[in-house]
C-alpha cells in the first residue's frame, strides 16, 4: 500500500520493526508545504494505519523542519477566498488523519518550526526538539491568519494568551522555554536518536492500545465530561480485554513482567 504512493515532496520507508520514517524533502524551500505536499500528507496518513505500521517518525531533510505554508506558491496562485478555504480544509484533513489515525507519530524538530510547520508538528503525538529549534507563528506579520488548526492544537498546547502573543508580536520560543510552555516534550542534543528511541518504545506496545491512546484521548477532549467518561469506559472495555493484553497480564501475574522504576524513563 505504501509502495503504491506517488510521493514527490517526501519519502517514506518502513523498517523490520514496523516503524515508518516519513521525511519531508523540500530543503531548498525550508520544507514549506505547498498544495501538492499537503495532498501527499493526506495520502500517507490515510495509508499508514492500514499498512500495519506500528509507529511513525516524522523528520525533514536540511536544517529546518518546516517553514509552514509555501508563501511563494500562495502569492503566485492568487487564490480566491473559496480556493484558499478548500486548501485549508486539505490541511485539516491531513492533520486530523495524523492526530486521530491511531499510529503514534514522533516529530523530529530542528531549525524553523513556524506557521504551518508548527501546525504540522502539533498534530504529532510526541515532539522532540534539538537546541537549535525555534517555534513561531508569524502570520500576523505576513498579513495572514492560521488555517491549518493552530487555533485548535497550538492553543491547546500553550494556551490562548501565549498563542495570541506569538501571532501579534512574532514572539519565538526555543530551548527550555519551549518545553516549559508545552511546544515540545523533549529537548535533546540528538533529536533523531531520541525520536528513534521513543518510536521503538511505542512500537513495542499492542497496536490496539496505541490506537486507543493516539485517537481516543483526542476524541474525549472534544466531548463534554459525561460523554467522555462513557466513551472512555467503552474503549477501555474493548482494549483491556483483548487477548494479547491477557498474555501481558499473565506475565505480570507470574512476576515476569518488568516493573516500572523511575530510572526506566527520562
Amino acid at each position: 500500500m505504501l509502495d503504491d504512493l506517488d510521493l514527490q515532496n517526501m519519502t517514506i520507508a518502513v523498517d523490520d520493526a514496523g516503524i515508518a520514517t516519513l521525511t519531508l524533502n523540500r530543503p531548498a524551500k525550508r520544507n514549506a508545504l505547498d498544495a501538492a505536499s499537503v495532498r501527499e500528507l493526506i495520502a500517507v496518513f490515510t495509508a499508514l494505519p492500514r499498512a500495519g505500521v506500528r509507529a511513525c517518525i516524522l523528520r525533514a531533510e536540511g536544517p529546518h523542519f518546516c517553514a509552514g505554508l509555501d508563501l511563494v506558491e500562495h502569492y503566485h496562485a492568487d487564490r480566491s477566498p473559496a480556493d484558499f478555504m478548500h486548501l485549508c480544509l486539505d490541511w485539516h484533513e491531513a492533520f486530523n488523519k495524523m492526530e486521530y489515525g491511531g499510529v503514534p507519530i514522533i516529530a523530529v524538530l530542528k531549525g524553523a518550526v513556524v506557521g504551518g510547520g508548527l501546525e504540522l508538528a502539533s498534530a504529532a503525538h510526541i515532539r522532540v526538539a534539538d537546541e537549535g529549534t525555534y517555534f513561531g507563528l508569524p502570520e500576523g506579520q505576513r498579513g495572514l491568519f492560521t488555517g491549518g488548526g493552530a487555533t485548535i492544537r497550538v492553543a491547546g498546547l500553550i494556551g490562548k494568551a501565549r498563542m495570541i502573543d506569538m501571532m501579534l508580536t512574532g514572539r519565538l520560543y526555543r530551548g527550555a522555554e519551549a518545553v516549559e510552555v508545552g511546544l515540545t516534550q523533549y529537548l535533546v542534543p540528538d533529536a533523531e536518536a531520541k525520536s528513534r528511541e521513543l518510536a521503538t518504545a511505542a512500537a513495542a506496545n499492542l497496536p490496539l492500545t496505541n490506537f486507543a491512546i493516539c485517537s481516543g484521548i483526542s476524541h474525549f477532549q472534544n466531548m463534554g465530561a459525561l460523554d467522555a467518561s462513557y466513551a472512555e469506559a467503552v474503549l477501555a472495555g474493548v482494549v483491556n480485554t483483548q487477548p494479547a493484553a491477557r498474555e501481558r497480564l499473565d506475565a505480570f501475574a507470574r512476576g515476569m513482567a518488568r516493573k516500572v522504576k523511575p530510572e526506566d524513563r527520562d
